[in-house]
């Protein structure tokens, strides 16, 4: 008689089984939470500028994207970064404002310091030479911004009614500075209260056609510096451009002269707007001389 070895048959162990499910849930729940978001950050920022030494500039500002909807602290390097993809994206405002950001945060010892202010200069003079260019009639702003029309005729009539005022012009620097007072700058966004005032504000009065500019800075310890500009309305264009840039949270309205910064407000585009629509009214007033009724 020949013996046969019989061929053992596994037994499904049920405890194993679920052994293995456990392990594998658990891989790709460590998968799916990721890493925490201080090293998530790190990792983003090294992709990023590994993609901008690469010129890849489309993958730079997917990662710098992902990075500002990340919550926590960004290192100072992300503005500069930040800074160089929206110049390459030709948004120059925006890039002038991250730069900004990147050499008030780390100052002269910078690795990129001297890189940033030749960049912002560069933008300065390329924002002087497109506000030319627009008032001579020769070439558009480049900078994808808004653009105010002045406000209608209806509308300063109701703005004479509001604030019983004599003239147009009356009228419309009260409302001006009355937009300004609203929409002052603050470092605290989180809490804003009406009898801390705003930590940049503006006033504007007028000397026959030339607009007086004061700017209030508040800093620590209840320290004030007042500085005063002047604007001289002929010869500008009458429409102020303006734009909003959601990382250092402010809108700026720009000098029609040169593309300077004029006013630095709050974060709310609707306001800004029609701070910019006013000015633009009151300067097209004023160019049109006579008493400004």
């Amino acid at each position: 008689m020949v013996l046969t070895k019989k061929r053992r048959i596994p037994v499904a162990r049920p405890w194993l089984a679920g052994l293995v499910l456990s392990s594998v849930l658990v891989v790709f729940a460590s998968q799916a939470q990721g890493l925490e978001p201080e090293h998530e950050i790190r990792r983003l920022m090294l992709a990023t500028e590994d993609a901008v030494s690469g010129g890849r500039w489309g993958e730079a500002g997917e990662y710098l994207n992902r990075l500002q909807a990340m919550e926590g602290d960004k290192p100072a390097e992300y503005f500069y970064y930040r800074g160089r993809a929206m110049l390459q994206a030709r948004h120059l405002n925006e890039a002038r404002s991250a730069l900004e950001s990147y050499v008030s945060r780390v100052g002269a010892d910078g690795q990129h310091y001297q890189q940033s202010l030749k960049l912002i200069t560069d933008i300065e003079k390329e924002n002087k030479a497109s506000a030319r260019a627009l008032i001579e009639g020769g070439a558009s702003v480049k900078e994808p911004v808004a653009v105010i029309e002045p406000a209608g005729r209806e509308d300063t009539k109701a703005l004479r009614s509001l604030y019983l005022a004599k003239t147009d012009r009356e009228a419309l620097t009260i409302h001006l500075n009355a937009l300004l007072d609203a929409n002052g700058w603050r470092k605290d966004k989180a809490v804003v209260r009406l009898d801390r005032p705003a930590d940049i504000e503006y006033r504007v009065t007028l000397d026959g056609s030339v607009l007086n500019i004061q700017e209030i800075r508040r800093g620590a310890g209840d320290t004030t510096v007042r500085k005063t500009s002047s604007l001289s309305v002929y010869g500008v264009n009458p429409q102020p451009r303006w734009d909003c840039e959601t990382v250092v949270a402010a809108c700026w309205i720009y000098d029609p002269r040169d593309g300077s910064r004029l006013f630095q407000l709050a974060p709310n585009q609707s306001q800004v707007n029609e701070v910019a629509q006013t000015l633009g009214q009151l300067i097209r007033n004023l160019q049109q001389g006579g008493a400004g009724s």
